[in-house]
């Protein structure tokens, strides 16, 4: 694919002899599509030549050789050089390219040969699957799908929290009452019961808590009770959840969690032993960050019994040795964030290729609040992911039956529309902030909302099916899409890959699905100002691979972020 980005970077190197690659990371688009297609600041450049950025951009317009196929013209303003492309060449680009690729367009090879990690939902085997859970889910699962999409060779982890104290309670609850519980039928809300009233027994009575504990050193060294005891918690809980990625589309390569590197963390231990890097603090084994600004790493409790940080660096050290992962992304809330910094410190100290260590990425994201407050009815009481997903598509369900009620497979829309609008909700906004949950605002079809992205979607394929459109871009007429709401269509379409890249290197799915929004409102305005089937063929052609590009660009990025598109609404 011709990339306009490059060959501006090729032509303005050659004019004042800088580096091509430092070139094109200055370029930008502007939002104002009056300021040029492309924009060049000369302000970075002013401390190096010594001259204003003004009196720069005059010099680089002198001097520059322009190729007229590519770029049309190049003014002046304020420091900046905006430039603006030749619109044929774009069009043609544009055409040739999603017609040759279809649903691929957008991808790439350039993470061909490297390998990434993406950890991802882990939530605790034997707890609800609640909220809290959704936004490393649906984050995760949308970073997953476009490294993938950039020829990356991924691997999904859900490193489940199948391991720590707190099997030690639930199997001492489980001792004392199981019987008194429906396990097998109700698995998850009969353990949370149990793990209430062991809990609230270990603050009545210490000698309680510390059977626990023992429960838990007993679970490490392989007694044979409490393994069978804790792999029915954790098979049951697998069951459970299933069904919610199933719900939301979401698979993983791996189910490898805590428990499976309970076998594996001696060696960090004697490891960093061996390093001279732990040392005692009232009992426990640790490892002192204080030149580091940091509170001290526990690698082991007094009783002997790890930690999860023991347990994420025995990780570490195994993805090293067996995915040699050029990333390892942690897709895990920012409250984790000294917990991350702790352990990737530590895990310098292991002595594996530095390549690996750099390679640690924490991605923390905010809170799910609603629109007034924090996300949770009253104190003790958990929301069920399962519920709010199953509230979303009957909530989609009554919209549609108000809205066409002659609908066919009304129930798979309402799934589609009810999922793909709690999904959306989550990845809009920066990651970083906290998510606003409210039913209104999420499932209104005019709005920035996953189902308002399905609508023009459902529209753009209701027209090319009432003729049965088949691609073609022969019979094309340049001159009827260079005009102003044509040009602005594919000027978007054609920066849907650079759009994925930017993505990806800020590991942020809301730069996609602000793009998604962008191209949806830009052709419902041009829908509302130009008719698509019409007599005259020219113009009708032209308009038609235009719905047809937006159709494949909107369904293709809505996947990437986890989206299914229906048919009709």
């Amino acid at each position: 694919m011709l990339d306009l980005k490059k060959e501006i970077a090729k032509m303005l190197a050659n004019a004042i002899e800088y580096e091509e690659k430092e070139l094109e990371e200055y370029i930008e688009i502007p939002k104002d599509t009056k300021m040029g297609d492309y924009a060049f600041p000369c302000f970075r450049l002013a401390k190096e030549l010594k001259k204003s950025p003004i009196m720069i951009a005059n010099d680089i317009k002198e001097k520059i050789k322009v190729d007229e196929n590519i770029i049309e013209k190049i003014e002046v303003v304020n420091g900046y050089l905006n430039i603006y492309v030749n619109k044929e060449t774009l069009v043609k680009e544009v055409l040739k390219q999603t017609y040759e690729q279809k649903e691929k367009y957008g991808s790439s090879e350039e993470g061909k040969g490297k390998n990434v990690i993406v950890e991802y939902s882990s939530p605790n085997i034997a707890k609800p699957f609640h909220i809290g859970h959704l936004r490393s889910t649906v984050i995760g699962n949308a970073l997953y799908h476009l490294y993938q999409f950039l020829g990356y060779n991924v691997v999904g982890i859900n490193h489940l929290g199948d391991w720590g104290t707190q099997f030690g309670k639930m199997i001492e609850g489980y001792k004392r009452w199981g019987k008194e519980y429906t396990i097998d039928e109700n698995p998850i809300d009969e353990l949370t019961k149990i793990y209430v009233r062991i809990n609230n027994l270990c603050k009545e009575d210490e000698t309680v808590l510390e059977e626990c504990r023992l429960n838990f050193k007993k679970l490490e060294d392989g007694d044979p009770y409490c393994r069978e005891v804790w792999q029915k918690f954790r098979d049951l809980s697998l069951k459970e959840f299933q069904r919610i990625y199933d719900m939301l589309g979401v698979k993983f390569d791996s189910m490898n969690g805590e428990a499976f590197y309970s076998d594996k963390m001696p060696e960090i231990i004697d490891i960093l032993d061996n390093k001279g890097k732990t040392q005692r603090s009232q009992g426990a084994k640790i490892i002192d960050l204080e030149d580091k600004g940091m509170p001290p790493l526990i690698l082991e409790k007094s009783n002997e019994s790890t930690t999860y940080a023991t347990r994420d660096l025995a990780a570490i050290l195994y993805r090293s040795r067996t995915y040699d992962f050029d990333k390892c992304l942690y897709i895990v809330a920012y409250e984790q964030n000294l917990h991350f910094k702790q352990v990737f410190e530590v895990a310098k100290m292991l002595g594996i290729d530095e390549k690996y260590t750099k390679g640690l990425i924490h991605v923390p994201f905010g809170m799910i609040r609603s629109k007034n407050g924090k996300m949770s009815t009253r104190e003790g009481t958990i929301i069920k992911l399962e519920e709010i997903l199953l509230e979303a598509i009957e909530r989609a369900k009554q919209i549609i039956e108000e809205k066409n009620p002659e609908l066919e497979e009304k129930e798979e829309v309402a799934k589609k529309v009810g999922i793909g609008a709690v999904i959306f909700n989550d990845l809009y906004n920066n990651r970083i902030k906290d998510e606003i949950f409210d039913w209104d605002t999420m499932l209104n079809f005019q709005g920035e909302t996953g189902p308002y992205l399905q609508y023009i979607y459902v529209r753009t394929n209701s027209i090319l099916e009432k003729i049965n459109y088949k691609p073609e871009i022969e019979n094309i007429d340049i001159n009827q899409l260079t005009n102003e709401n044509s040009i602005g269509i594919l000027k978007l379409v054609y920066t849907f890959h650079d759009i994925i890249k930017q993505a990806v290197q800020k590991n942020e799915p809301s730069i996609l699905s602000r793009y998604l929004i962008e191209l949806a409102q830009k052709y419902s305005s041009f829908y509302n100002d130009n008719k698509i089937l019409i007599e005259e063929e020219k113009v009708q052609n032209a308009r038609l691979y235009l719905t047809y590009i937006v159709g494949q660009t909107l369904k293709t990025g809505a996947g990437l972020l986890g989206i299914e598109m229906p048919n009709k609404m």
